[in-house]
């Protein structure tokens, strides 16, 4: 069965974007590129919210190389992204399609489809909305040394306590650390 992982970078007092939704604090490298695309390379489907999308829709069709990776350019360019949104009346980036509603029946069923994982990208809103639904399998959390004070929070409006289980940690040299977790609910034991 396909796995949804939540891949975030956020700040040591965990908001994933600022105030105004800036991610120019993010801390960034070779090392964390590898990461970026090790992680990439394993999955075959991308959701955002619409914020997220649409901040990533103004970027990666124009990103080129030497700047990026053309691995990760490729792949967010080239791979199925779902949006969800209410507001949002079409995707215009390639191979987007639009959900009005998160449906936990349907993403169940997403997941049983053969295939790579799922992973999503930034989109607070919607990893709190399916991990209060127990859909999110594994979180890889990349926190940066930065205190922001104020931000998105990475997890809001959550109904109950999540139990995770942390699997590895990797300190990259610029500082970052890279938390990875299983949901309690893949414990296996």
């Amino acid at each position: 069965m396909r796995k949804i992982i939540a891949s975030e970078y956020v700040s040591l007092d965990s908001y994933f974007a600022g105030p105004k939704g800036e991610i120019d604090w993010f801390f960034w490298d070779k090392d964390i590129e590898k990461y970026s695309i090790d992680l990439i390379s394993t999955v075959d489907t991308i959701l955002f919210g619409r914020v997220t999308y649409e901040m990533m829709a103004s970027y990666w069709p124009s990103a080129s190389a030497p700047t990026n990776d053309q691995i990760i350019i490729d792949n967010m360019n080239n791979l199925p992204k779902i949006v969800f949104s209410t507001t949002l009346g079409k995707a215009e980036w390639k191979n987007t399609k639009v959900i009005k509603e998160i449906n936990a029946e349907e993403i169940s069923e997403m997941k049983k489809y053969p295939g790579k994982n799922i992973v999503i990208y930034g989109s607070g809103s919607i990893v709190s909305a399916l991990l209060n639904l127990g859909l999110i399998d594994e979180y890889h959390l990349c926190v940066n040394p930065i205190v922001l004070g104020k931000g998105k929070p990475l997890f809001k409006d959550l109904n109950d306590r999540h139990k995770l289980r942390l699997v590895t940690t990797k300190i990259f040299n610029n500082g970052v650390v890279l938390l990875h977790y299983l949901s309690d609910k893949n414990r296996g034991d």
